[in-house]
């Protein structure tokens, strides 16, 4: 958990032990305006570089990631207790996006033209804008800032990080690696600042957009703030994501794959398996191999190679979960293995099932943001879509079906959410567009797609003689 006291402090804590790790001391209001103000005058000299000069840049920072692969992964199982091996495994994603961005930008950015329809040339243009303010959460710590970081540099913007309080020591260490890898001072700055200097960001003259991702509370949040000052959004929100398992699904193959859509990343995934939507002809075959092998996962010291479930990142978190539990359990949910906080140190909650979940639970309207699973019975096909379908989220899904062409179909034309996953379980592909519809939110990431969120889309006309 982190916490900001009276003299304007984080504190952040190892949530294996629940012991401190370290304080670090906010930003004051001048020093935070000097930093925009450096941001800006970095970014003047920035955009007038060529995409080849900020590509050398960019694939410069996915070398340095590597090199500091293990300092990195480390200080991020510490501060929010990922598996170390997943830590590992996210910071080669960043590299990976690094080199993705590289390739794409030149196709992405480069000047289009077109004729104009009285006759005459018409250039379009991908201008940078400016500072992108981007506010990132704590489930991976180095993956939501080079998602927004990397695409934003190499479209010739600077870029400032308001990370999770509790993931303050992984900011500082990306900061210090972006440094060495040879990024311009002033590119990259890392703002430990409180909510209240947070809004003043946003409305800074020199801050021309704003991205975030978070719940959809903080969205609505930020962005009616962004509004306010007509800057530019793009919102990451939360999610409920369904996974159909039909008829004709692979049932051992379904079963593997969404518990581990639902456990990695110690369930503390937007794009996480959630509510598992099974048709009535395999649902007793699919429930009793999935609880089965949630009461087999292995929960300890995410350092350990053994371990399949580590900790919650804050105490707070859990909490908020064990309600969430609670609740559906009041509301007619049937407990089938987990669902109780035990005892010793640090912030771990068991591998949770749900069954007989409906309407009206937080298990079937609402985010369970940890390893909860919700079983949810559909009678056929179209049912479970409909299931699917029923919920105020939309960011990714998935289909488990023999039927690849009817699942593709499925997912084409009914599927309401920005992704979906045939046979496997959601983890972000740099070659993909990334984001939701609904309350999870708008704009989109990667694929090329996030290069053109945060330009000026220019249009010049020459008119012929």
């Amino acid at each position: 958990m982190a916490t900001t006291t009276q003299e304007e402090t984080i504190t952040t804590i190892n949530p294996t032990t629940g012991n401190t790790l370290s304080t670090y001391p906010c930003l004051g209001d001048k020093e935070l305006e000097q930093t925009i103000h450096q941001s800006h005058d970095a970014f003047l000299h920035w955009k007038n570089k060529s995409i080849e000069e900020r590509g050398k840049v960019i694939s410069a920072i996915g070398k340095e990631l590597q090199n500091y692969k293990s300092d990195l992964a480390e200080m991020m199982t510490d501060e929010m207790g990922k598996l170390l091996k997943q830590s590992e495994q996210e910071i080669d994603l960043c590299t990976t996006i690094c080199d993705y961005t590289v390739k794409k930008a030149p196709e992405v950015l480069k000047n289009e033209e077109r004729e104009l329809v009285n006759g005459g040339k018409g250039i379009i243009s991908y201008a940078p804008i400016g500072v992108i303010y981007g506010i990132q959460p704590w489930n991976y710590p180095a993956y939501q800032v080079i998602r927004y970081t990397i695409a934003n540099l190499m479209a010739g913007n600077s870029v400032l990080l308001k990370h999770a309080g509790n993931v303050t020591g992984t900011a500082k260490l990306l900061r210090f690696i972006f440094d060495t890898a040879g990024l311009p001072s002033g590119l990259f700055n890392v703002l430990v600042i409180t909510h209240d200097q947070s809004d003043a960001v946003i409305k800074h003259n020199l801050v021309r957009g704003v991205t975030l991702t978070g719940s959809p509370k903080a969205g609505a949040v930020i962005g009616e703030k962004a509004g306010a000052e007509l800057k530019k959004t793009v919102l990451e929100l939360g999610s409920n994501d369904a996974y159909l398992v039909l008829e004709d699904a692979d049932i051992d193959l379904a079963v593997s794959t969404c518990v581990q859509g639902r456990i990695y990343n110690n369930g503390e995934t937007c794009i996480a398996a959630k509510r598992f939507i099974v048709t009535d002809a395999v649902y007793d075959e699919f429930k009793e191999g999935f609880v089965k092998a949630m009461k087999a996962l292995r929960t300890g010291d995410p350092k350990d190679d053994k371990t399949e479930l580590g900790p919650m990142a804050r105490e707070d978190l859990r909490e908020k979960l064990h309600d969430q539990v609670q609740q559906s359990i009041e509301n007619g949910a049937r407990l089938l293995c987990g669902g109780e906080i035990p005892q010793g140190d640090g912030y771990f909650y068991p591998a949770t099932v749900l069954d007989q979940v409906a309407a009206g639970q937080p298990a079937y309207d609402d985010e369970l943001f940890g390893p909860v699973a919700s079983l949810i019975k559909a009678k056929d096909n179209e049912d479970a879509m409909r299931i699917a379908n029923d919920s105020r989220f939309g960011l990714g899904g998935g289909i488990f079906s023999k039927d690849v062409d009817k699942a593709v179909e499925m997912a084409e034309k009914h599927f309401d959410t920005g992704m979906v996953f045939i046979n496997s379980f959601g983890l972000a592909d740099p070659s993909m567009p990334f984001g939701g519809v609904k309350d999870s939110g708008f704009g989109r990431e990667h694929g090329g797609f996030g290069l053109r969120e945060f330009v000026n889309v220019k249009s010049i006309m020459i008119t012929e003689d």
